[in-house]
């Protein structure tokens, strides 16, 4: 048998998922700028519902299915958590502490970078609605405008938080590591120390 090709097949595996893996500095400059860019984009939206929409009157956007109406929302999706507004906040902001250590700590996956990226980016443009609108920081209402059927009324940074949230979950349920390396570094069974020369043949 010849032994380069044994070991270039055996470090298939590994050197593929090295391809794939991020450096860390690759992940949070990744998940800054798509933070970065859908925070901005959800405040313009935002700015623009404010100036141009009424206050509770849906305007037909796309038919029946998708309307806009602009409402300030000082809780969570429904209204629930109105009167706790300030711990609402402080959830939020728990979020974002939560996303950066997880992807300093654990996160090299490109879809994993982005899935943090999206929930990030919708956090702080909620954050910034809760810190800096009226009435007060921590107590700040935050503006939605966007409505489908049977669903709150939200905003662009919702999607980011729920889209980031769902792609998560599918990585997860395909079976997909937030470091590649974690899969490539998986011993073989076929090479494990117990077994033989003759078994691994």
């Amino acid at each position: 048998m010849n032994t380069a090709a044994t070991e270039s097949a055996s470090a298939g595996p590994e050197r593929s998922g090295a391809r794939r893996r991020l450096s860390r500095s690759t992940v949070l400059g990744i998940i800054a700028a798509i933070a970065a860019v859908l925070a901005v984009i959800d405040q313009i939206t935002k700015n623009w519902a404010e100036a141009n929409l009424p206050l509770l009157e849906p305007q037909p956007f796309l038919g029946e299915f998708l309307q806009l109406t602009l409402l300030y929302n000082t809780g969570a999706a429904w209204g629930m958590g109105s009167e706790i507004t300030p711990v609402v906040t402080c959830l939020q902001i728990a979020i974002v502490i939560g996303v950066i250590i997880f992807a300093l700590k654990a996160v090299r996956s490109p879809w994993y970078t982005v899935a943090l990226g999206l929930i990030l980016g919708g956090a702080l443009g909620n954050i910034h609605d809760r810190l800096l609108r009226d009435p007060s920081p921590f107590h700040g209402a935050v503006v939605d405008f966007l409505e489908l059927p049977n669903w709150p009324v939200f905003n662009i940074a919702d999607m980011g938080v729920v889209g980031g949230a769902i792609l998560i979950v599918v990585l997860g349920l395909f079976g997909v590591a937030a470091d590649p390396a974690a899969d490539a570094a998986e011993p073989d069974p076929a090479q494990s120390p117990s077994s033989t020369p003759e078994e691994q043949r």
